[in-house]
């Protein structure tokens, strides 16, 4: 069935061409970046060979799109703008680079191999591989295997290294990861927080990445056809490690690392991570369905869509994006479908797109093509999955957010273009987007615990095939994957490790879901145990970003600034509104925007800022720092903040303006309120944490290091997240930038520099 799909989403081809997927399929398990594999006949292939194979799969695999009778697609990217045509013309100039890379092989395989000798004659190692446990946390490592529950890790601290790891300032994935591939501080890779300041606004845009439209655009009528390529812009500065490996001729392969799109062209494989959009342009935007109610509702992360009864079906529609083809109004597309409630077998028949499946309730359907009808026979392609609640009292369905299609990349999500296609062609459709486990659904009852559960481990299911794919074809050379379900899982079940957390944990939730982070640990584990089999002979580390600590209390800091006098309303406006709606600035010298971070109304820099820079603007950091230092809930006793760190001494390097002014270092239990990150300044400070998203690690990072694990012994005495990069460089010989903050450590007891 899984297959049949595959197929179905790929292309919907024929008959005839489905015999020769068939045959790329089997060409795909033998052979793709590897330097020498087994055949199915259990044959040893001599790397030439494999390597002549790789690039007929590569051609095959165009060959096969390129045949679909399928229209342009369209794309919604991050900020404001789409991408049209992409697909097409990306994979066409895909297609055509092949085809010169195929013919010009033999001599690229020569340069190639002189590179690697004398990259490997320099080399410590040959081959190292790099897991990436996001969330992972020191304390509870030790707490499981001092139980003996992880056994794996357990031999990997007593025969190699185990360490905390230092994170980052601020400890945000997207901060810390960054440090970890550029080995670098945020003043010099420019990524503070998942949000950042859109220029000229206060309003707040994507840190990571920016997607505009053509610049060019033919007019037909009420149309708009754009006639180029997407703009892409990735914000994160600084150079990944494995670009210097690659110019080095050490071959790397990179599976979802965040902040990795849009994807850098390097000598290598790499499928973009956390940061990839769904096809709305979000961060990811689920669909829930329900007879109960009557109107199309927003809520956090999603949009409640009622299901409407006619002819003896239930009728209702899929969101997309919006047509990119309309010139002068915002028209969103859609696809209708209906759903019958079938009791008998409890489930739910669904038809749409010309197609009919079934829907079993409690499990999720197989990645399902979506094609939504632009006009001027342009469809805009994603995939998304199913998954139906109950079936009384009420139909209650939810939709995954629309992802892209791997197959069919819209945007290039992958490098080369053709390695996500290649996966989709060897494993089936994947989740494409960086936040794909959906926390929001979650947290707004569209999903409950056993649900998310099951969407968790599908897309583990889905990473660990990519990850070990790509461990068998990386046979010399850097191999690195971080796998999200970590962090997610701790984000949404801490309630359970403590149960007095929220009145989201009931006592019968409390009991069933009590040990769902220590299986989760359990599950990692048997991973490791995995990995060190399949790849005996390399250097193995394991790592984390940052750890977890409890979420029970959140913190307004712009409903503070208000209320001692930092930041105004205009007048008649009331407080509640987001995005800093109702905000006088010409009275405001300071607001709080993301997650830690807190400016300075500075004048010059602000649209309306009115804080001068130099003397006026350091007396209001200091006079900030130290009341927020001395804050006080008065519902616990505690003070939320045990730190704040200023910018100019916590970051270096030629971005540190676009960072914060200050750095708010939050202690365990506490964090920024959910209203404080959109904008909202509401009338109360503080607020008890009632969503299930119970963990946090955006607190003071002392509190949450992360974990270092080796099957070597590593010698340095503080080792931090920002040692990565410098490390595997000095491993593999390369030559270390002179701008990286990080350092090496040293392997095998050698002296650490």
């Amino acid at each position: 069935m899984n297959r049949q799909l595959a197929a179905s989403v790929a292309g919907g081809l024929a008959a005839p061409m489905c015999t020769l997927r068939q045959r790329v399929k089997a060409w795909a398990r033998a052979c793709w970046w590897g330097s020498a594999s087994s055949s199915r006949d259990g044959v040893r292939r001599p790397a030439a060979a494999l390597h002549a194979r790789r690039n007929l799969l590569i051609l095959a695999a165009l060959a096969m799109i390129l045949a679909t009778p399928a229209a342009a697609h369209a794309y919604v990217g991050p900020g404001a703008g789409f991408a049209f045509l992409s697909s097409f013309l990306t994979l066409f100039l895909a297609f055509v680079y092949s085809c010169f890379a195929f013919v010009t092989w033999p001599v690229r395989r020569i340069i190639r191999w002189v590179r690697g000798y004398k990259a490997y004659r320099r080399a410590k190692v040959k081959r190292v591989v790099i897991i990436g446990f996001d969330g992972m946390d020191p304390d509870l490592a030790v707490r499981f295997m001092e139980e003996g529950k992880l056994p794996n890790l357990a031999r990997l601290r007593d025969s190699g290294t185990f360490h905390r790891l230092a994170t980052t300032c601020p400890p945000i994935s997207p901060v810390a990861w960054s440090s970890f591939m550029t080995g670098v501080n945020p003043g010099k890779h420019n990524i503070y927080d998942f949000l950042s300041r859109e220029p000229g606004s206060y309003l707040p845009s994507l840190s990571s990445a920016q997607v505009r439209g053509s610049k060019r655009k033919l007019k037909v009528g009420k149309y708009a056809i754009p006639l180029g390529r997407p703009r892409v812009r990735l914000l994160r500065k600084g150079i990944p490690f494995w670009h210097f490996l690659a110019r080095s001729g050490i071959f790397c392969s990179v599976i979802r690392v965040p902040i990795t799109f849009p994807p850098e062209k390097f000598n290598g494989v790499l499928l973009s991570g956390m940061c990839v959009p769904d096809l709305q342009g979000s961060q990811g935007t689920f669909s829930f369905y329900s007879t109960a109610g009557s109107g199309t509702q927003p809520v956090e992360g999603g949009v409640r869509i009622p299901l409407l009864a006619a002819d003896g079906w239930l009728r209702s529609y899929i969101p997309g994006p919006d047509n990119p083809l309309v010139r002068r109004k915002r028209e969103q597309l859609r696809i209708e479908f209906r759903l019958r409630p079938d009791g008998a077998r409890d489930g739910a028949e669904v038809e749409l797109n010309g197609r009919r499946l079934f829907l079993r309730r409690g499990e999720y359907s197989d990645w399902i093509e979506l094609k939504f009808k632009a006009g001027l026979q342009v469809t805009i392609q994603g995939i998304c999955r199913f998954y139906l609640k109950t079936l009384a009292p009420y139909v209650e369905l939810y939709a995954s957010p629309v992802n892209i299609d791997p197959g069919r990349p819209a945007l290039p999500i992958s490098h080369p273009l053709i390695y996500s296609v290649y996966l989709s062609k060897l494993l089936g459709p994947y989740a494409t987007l960086g936040l794909a486990e959906d926390t929001w659904a979650l947290n707004e009852g569209a999903l409950d615990d056993e649900a998310f559960l099951k969407q968790c481990y599908l897309i583990q299911d889905e990473r660990e095939r990519m990850f070990f794919d790509a461990l068998e074809k990386t046979r010399r050379g850097l191999c690195v994957c971080v796998f999200d379900i970590t962090d997610r899982i701790q984000h949404m079940f801490w309630r359970y490790l403590d149960p007095w957390h929220s009145p989201s944990c009931s006592a019968q939730g409390g009991s069933r879901y009590a040990g769902v982070i220590e299986e989760l640990y359990e599950r990692m584990d048997e991973l490791v145990g995995r990995i060190l089999e399949r790849a005996p002979d390399a250097v193995l580390m394991v790592v984390s970003d940052h750890g977890f600590k409890s979420f029970t209390r959140g913190v307004n800091i712009n409903s503070w600034l208000w209320q001692n006098g930092y930041l105004a309303l205009k007048e008649g406006a009331r407080p509640g509104d987001p995005w800093f709606a109702g905000v006088d600035w010409q009275r405001t010298r300071a607001y709080a925007l993301g997650l830690n971070g807190l400016y300075v109304n500075q004048s010059g820099r602000e649209p309306q800022g009115i804080v001068s820079p130099g003397k006026e603007t350091q007396q209001l950091k200091q006079e900030l720092a130290e009341k927020l230092r001395g804050l006080v809930d008065p519902a616990t006793g505690r003070a939320p903040i045990t730190q704040v760190f200023d910018r100019d001494r916590a970051f270096r390097g030629p971005y540190r303006e676009n960072g914060p002014d200050l750095i708010l270092g939050y202690a365990e239990g506490y964090r920024a309120g959910w209203d404080s990150v959109t904008g909202r300044v509401t009338e109360t400070t503080f607020e008890q944490n009632s969503k299930a998203w119970s963990g946090d690690h955006c607190v003071d990072p002392r509190l949450v290091p992360g974990v270092l694990f080796s099957n070597r012994k590593l010698t340095c005495e503080s080792p931090a997240i920002v040692d990565v990069a410098p490390t595997v460089l000095e491993w593999f010989g390369v030559p270390l930038p002179a701008y990286l903050d990080g350092k090496p450590w040293g392997l095998n007891g050698g002296a650490c520099q």
